[in-house]
């Protein structure tokens, strides 16, 4: 089934006493015995989960000879702002393996911070690997390909041992085989999985030692993982234990404490209604985010509206 063919609205756009807009999309929220507590669309649906693949490639790499923890794995399971605390550990890990910045064959890019981006272009920079969002996983592939003996200069080729590691950890990590292949924006390979299999995987973190290396690493160092105004910082750092990641084209995964997971797949791709979209989810798994799902609708400044779930708790 194509991922178009059963979404269903995931929140709705209220501005004054109208719906402007209503984000389609597909969610599941999954208990910490992994049964489903809620389905919205189709949980089956494949799709490229971008970014919130990150921290199940992280596993697949400290499986295969990585050796870090703390912020610098909270790093390599990051899409950062690339604001000065990002790139010192992106630099530290690569120096750990005797790399340097040269090394990283990631897309050129500025910045996700807009301070940071407007610091860098004043002291003559233009889009380099390290300042792209990725560069922390690929840091941490480089540094892998280091510690297991493998070549570095063609690490980013899917039939690389790096890859075939990695493709092999997402697959036993959702439960779900790999089927289809293609580039991320990053220019590392990515791998399909279904929605559920993604649930599943970020609720199964805690389940054994490496996956609990990782889960501790974002949960401890939420700043890491995104940074400054991210929503995915601002929710693990609210809840206790959380395991959140946003991934590109509307895609968010995450992982609680006791097992449970929510994962989305907003379908127009936007990122305007994750945060009300996964406080719900939240809710729905027994977990109060507070006021970090309200996202107001502006209207010369001023809150005229909101974005809002189309969902909750059951009464």
């Amino acid at each position: 089934m194509s991922v178009d063919s059963a979404a269903v609205p995931l929140a709705r756009v209220v501005r004054g006493d109208l719906v402007e807009s209503v984000h389609l999309g597909h969610l599941v929220v999954l208990a910490p015995d992994g049964s489903v507590r809620l389905a919205l669309g189709d949980p089956d649906v494949v799709i490229w989960a971008r970014s919130s693949l990150k921290p199940l490639q992280a596993v697949g790499m400290l499986s295969a000879g990585l050796d870090e923890d703390g912020e610098r794995l909270a790093l390599v399971c990051a899409s950062h702002n690339a604001e000065p605390g990002h790139l010192s550990v992106v630099e530290g890990i690569l120096a750990s393996a005797g790399l340097g910045v040269d090394a990283l064959r990631n897309t050129p890019d500025w910045p996700l911070e807009a301070d940071a981006a407007f610091e860098r272009r004043a002291a003559g920079h233009g889009p380099e690997p390290l300042t792209q969002n990725c560069s922390g996983k690929h840091a941490g592939m480089l540094a892998t390909c280091v510690a297991a003996g493998w070549s570095t200069d063609d690490y980013l080729h899917v039939e690389h041992p790096l890859q075939v590691a990695l493709a092999g950890a997402v697959a036993d990590r959702t439960g779900v085989a790999v089927e289809h292949l293609t580039v991320d924006g990053c220019g590392a390979p990515l791998f399909s999985t279904t929605l559920v299999g993604l649930a599943r995987s970020f609720g199964g973190l805690r389940t054994d030692e490496v996956g609990t290396r990782v889960a501790t690493a974002m949960s401890a160092h939420p700043w890491h993982v995104a940074g400054s105004g991210r929503e995915a910082t601002q929710f693990m750092a609210a809840v206790p234990g959380l395991v959140a990641k946003d991934g590109a084209d509307g895609v968010y995964a995450a992982g609680l404490p006791d097992g449970g997971a929510v994962a989305f797949k907003v379908l127009d791709g936007s990122s305007r209604p994750r945060p009300a979209v996964l406080a719900a989810a939240l809710a729905v798994a027994g977990v109060d985010a507070g006021s970090l799902g309200a996202t107001p609708v502006l209207g010369h400044g001023l809150p005229v509206g909101s974005v809002e779930a189309t969902f909750g708790p059951a009464a």
